[in-house]
């Protein structure tokens, strides 16, 4: 199906996937505006899509390499391994800067989709009677999310899998932040910061020979409750890859222009100047995660003010992010004119 990577090939896709897997982890930032703009989004679509009843059977005889090799098993699982690797590296030191310096991590990112945007538009010449109102929609229904309330956490087994489904969106849809769609459900602390920290933990004792977790009914739980939430992405991963490698095939500038005014819509939730706005109990008090953590409601956002230091330091880092995506353009472009 696809050519044999050299080794650099190969290091470039895990570091990919580390991309993919710190941007599926940030509100408001989706992980398949990644693997669009670096060039690998229809690979990625179209390797989930051949997850199918064919390769099963292959499986399930025990064709293991038929197998690998049908669903391009050398791209999926180095990407995979990248976004694994990410959740307990990249996107711990992401939390850490998120939590330190918010401001300038989000504005470095809204420089990233603005620059998403050119990528993705500079080239799209298919601007039409049909595309436009698509587009329109797609701008709509982008900044319409930004401002909807979350609800609150729910850890019934059943949900958490429609969350699975749902929040993996983010991969396969760019412009869509599955993160911030489980901020909407009321699960993002569960699912992406205590469930991810429990199962670290529990690495870690394993590796040190301590196995008392397993009388640790809260931490089994969390764990039972991340199986399912994985259980639920890989099942909307392969669901939606077929969905969109169908409308990919049949209707791509209609798809694309809905991606365009999708991600134009997502910059109204990485504007970078936004206060945090955590929920509260009947008597106002903060609620807060296992961590301690306060959970997150919503964001307040505001106009910087023009004599402030930050505001001109939040504006460098937009115009870091900006040519952040410039700089992976012109390398894309050199490796097709060396290819």
């Amino acid at each position: 199906m696809y050519e044999p990577r050299s080794f650099l090939d190969k290091v470039f896709l895990v570091i990919k996937g580390l991309g993919m897997g710190a941007a599926n982890k940030v509100p408001g930032v989706s992980g398949g505006i990644v693997a669009f703009v670096a060039g690998f989004y229809e690979e990625f679509i179209y390797s989930l899509q051949r997850i199918n009843s064919k390769a099963f059977k292959l499986l399930f005889n025990g064709r293991f390499k038929s197998f690998y090799q049908y669903i391009n098993g050398q791209f999926l699982s180095l990407l995979i391994f990248g976004m694994l690797v990410s959740y307990f590296s990249v996107s711990k030191l992401l939390d850490y800067f998120l939590e330190q310096k918010e401001l300038y991590v989000w504005a470095t990112f809204f420089g990233m989709i603005i620059g998403s945007i050119y990528y993705i538009s500079k080239d799209y010449q298919h601007w039409s009677k049909k595309t436009i109102p698509i587009g329109a929609l797609g701008l709509i229904i982008g900044v319409s999310i930004s401002f909807l309330s979350p609800a609150r956490e729910n850890d019934n087994l059943l949900f958490i899998f429609f969350c699975g489904i749902i929040s993996v969106s983010g991969m396969t849809l760019p412009g869509l932040s599955g993160s911030f769609i489980l901020i909407l459900l009321g699960n993002y602390v569960l699912l992406l910061v205590d469930s991810v920290n429990s199962l670290y933990d529990t690495i870690a004792e394993i590796i040190k020979g301590d196995f008392g977790f397993v009388r640790n009914e809260e931490r089994l739980n969390t764990l039972l409750i991340l199986a399912m939430f994985t259980a639920g992405s890989a099942t909307g991963l392969v669901t939606l890859s077929h969905i969109l490698g169908y409308v990919l095939k049949h209707y791509r500038y209609i798809t694309t222009a809905m991606i365009i005014g999708f991600i134009t819509g997502s910059l109204g939730v990485v504007w970078p100047w936004k206060r945090t706005i955590f929920m509260t109990d009947d008597q106002g008090l903060t609620l807060l995660d296992s961590n301690g953590a306060g959970i997150v409601k919503n964001y307040q956002r505001y106009l910087p003010e023009i004599s402030d230091p930050e505001t001109w330091w939040s504006v460098l880092f937009i115009l870091l992010g900006i040519a952040l995506l410039i700089a992976l353009e012109i390398y894309g472009k050199s490796r097709q004119q060396k290819e």
